[in-house]
C-alpha cells in the first residue's frame, strides 16, 4: 500500500484531496420563496435527530444562497437521483447560471414553506431554519423539517474522487463479516 505525504505549505489542497476521498451524497439545498430564490450543490447533509425531525448542513457565507436564506429562513434539501447530475452542477454555479435560472429544466413543487422541491429528487424535505452556529468561513444551518416527500427512484447520485457515481441498491457485491457484529 503506498501513502502520500502531505506538504504542510499546501494544507487547503491536501485537505481537499483528503475529503475528495470520501464519497458523499450529492443534495441541492434550495432557498427562498416566489422569484427571490437560489440554492447550492452540497455534500454535506446529514440528519441531525429523529425527535424533532432535524437536518444540518454547512454553507459559505459568500455563496449567493446566503443572503436569501437569512431573509426566508426556510430551504429545501433535495436528494438527487442518478440522473440528476446535470441538476447538481447548474446548482454549483458552474456554467454562471444564477438564482431562479438554476430552477429551469426541473420539475418543482412547494409545500408547507412554500421553498421549492424536486418532484423526481430520492428524497425532498421541506424545512424551516432552527439554528445558525457560525465557524470561519462557513455557517452551520440546522433545519427542522416541515415536510417530507419521497419518490420511487432507485438509484442515488453520488461524489468521489471529483466524479459523480450512481450508486443502487444493487451495486454492492461485498460484505460485512460476522465478526464485526461480534459482542464478546
Amino acid at each position: 500500500m503506498s501513502t502520500l505525504e502531505v506538504d504542510t505549505v499546501n494544507a487547503t489542497e491536501s485537505f481537499r484531496h483528503a475529503m475528495r476521498r470520501l464519497p458523499s451524497g450529492v443534495s441541492v439545498i434550495t432557498v427562498g420563496q416566489g422569484s427571490d430564490v437560489s440554492g447550492l450543490t452540497v455534500t454535506s447533509v446529514s440528519s441531525l435527530s429523529i425527535e424533532p425531525e432535524t437536518v444540518i448542513f454547512g454553507i459559505n457565507r459568500k455563496s449567493s444562497a446566503w443572503p436569501i436564506l437569512l431573509r426566508h429562513g426556510v430551504f429545501g434539501v433535495n436528494v438527487l437521483n442518478a440522473r440528476q447530475a446535470e441538476i447538481a452542477e447548474r446548482f454549483s454555479g458552474r456554467g454562471g447560471v444564477k438564482g431562479a435560472g438554476r430552477y429551469l429544466g426541473a420539475k418543482w413543487i412547494t409545500k408547507i414553506t412554500g421553498v421549492r422541491l424536486l418532484t423526481d429528487a430520492l428524497a425532498a424535505l421541506d424545512c424551516e431554519v432552527d439554528d445558525i452556529i457560525e465557524r470561519h468561513s462557513h455557517d452551520i444551518v440546522i433545519g427542522r423539517v416541515r415536510y417530507v416527500h419521497l419518490s420511487s427512484n432507485r438509484s442515488a447520485l453520488a461524489y468521489w474522487h471529483g466524479k459523480y457515481l450512481e450508486v443502487t441498491q444493487n451495486s454492492g457485491t461485498g460484505t460485512i463479516p460476522d465478526s464485526v457484529f461480534s459482542t464478546t
